[in-house]
């Protein structure tokens, strides 16, 4: 068989050492017509080679349609296919079965919200960071708001319900109102039971500071944090956007970068799915939020701690305190 390999060969020796069809056949061990055939042609065509008949040819139509209507494996396919007189063996049920199969892609609902009416909150970890002589784990807090996409993040070195109380205050103090509910994973700071086909038990504290700040709870679905699509995709894009390449030497540094950050690439951006920037989609959405409640909440908690007759190995009782992100309106 002629490749093309062989067809420049025959077209060198004639065209530059200007040899004869029968000095080309015999330099390179060809039959004469051969060459003569491959000089008149005007450039290299390929041999199509007719693909041998396979015992499997006369059943891919029925194979198609089983795959079409049920999820069958390639081993279902070659049981089934025994029953109705295939002979042939198993391995090229598997081969014709892979790229005919049709894909099969979990179906989503696109979530849609009116202005106001949901932010989805989630936590995510990246790593650790030095705070003063010692390393912690580092843990941000990301909150956005699904209709505009505004984005809140605030960084801390626990996930304590202090924390995320003092976060979810924090955020809405950055948004200057409250969203009228807010979606959440099944984390024991916010969903203490949750069982399928009952309804769910709240964390009483995550409740009683849901009603002080008049938003609702809505927890995701056991098992489907797609729900919360928006913030899943909020916290990646923290961790490739704002923390991937970023040399933070110190936990006091990450929050003012962070709100820095906020400021000047994520909220101004030009979001992938509203082909909007947030900010600008928030003017719409800020007059529907609701106000922000007069007294603030209490987040800090009193845990009492036994004193001894050493000094060296008493331990103060912590007051009361409410974190707080630097720099926030």
């Amino acid at each position: 068989m002629i490749d093309y390999e062989l067809y420049c060969k025959i077209q060198d020796c004639h065209r530059t050492h200007h040899l004869s069809v029968a000095q080309t056949a015999r330099e390179l061990r060809l039959d004469e017509r051969t060459v003569a055939r491959w000089l008149a042609a005007d450039k290299f065509r390929p041999r199509r080679v007719a693909p041998r008949p396979s015992k499997l040819d006369s059943f891919k139509g029925q194979i198609v349609r089983w795959l079409q209507s049920h999820p069958y494996t390639a081993a279902q396919v070659f049981l089934r296919l025994r029953e109705i007189g295939y002979t042939g063996g198993g391995t090229i049920i598997k081969d014709y079965v892979r790229p005919v199969r049709p894909p099969r892609s979990p179906a989503f609902l696109t979530l849609a919200f009116a202005p106001g009416e949901c932010a989805q909150v989630d936590w995510g970890q990246f790593g650790s960071i030095n705070v003063g002589n010692t390393r912690r784990r580092l843990s941000f807090f990301v909150m956005v708001l699904c209709y505009s996409r505004l984005l809140y993040v605030e960084f801390t070195v626990s996930e304590t319900m202090e924390q995320f109380l003092a976060c979810h205050a924090n955020a809405f103090a950055f948004f200057g109102g409250v969203p009228a509910k807010a979606m959440v994973d099944n984390l024991k700071s916010a969903v203490l039971q949750r069982i399928i086909g009952e309804a769910p038990v709240f964390n009483p504290r995550y409740k009683d500071f849901a009603d002080h700040f008049g938003f609702a709870i809505a927890p995701c679905g056991v098992g489907q944090p797609h729900e919360k699509g928006r913030v899943e995709n909020a916290v990646g894009f923290v961790k490739k956007n704002f923390l991937a390449g970023n040399e933070l030497t110190d936990f006091a540094l990450v929050n003012p970068a962070a709100r820095q950050w906020l400021d000047g690439v994520a909220n101004v951006r030009l979001h992938g799915s509203t082909k909007r920037k947030p900010v600008e989609l928030f003017q719409a959405e800020k007059p529907q939020l609701k106000l922000l409640p007069a007294q603030p909440y209490d987040v800090g908690v009193i845990r009492p701690a036994r004193a001894t007759s050493s000094a060296s190995r008493w331990t103060p009782t912590p007051t009361p305190c409410r974190p707080t992100m630097p720099g926030l309106p």
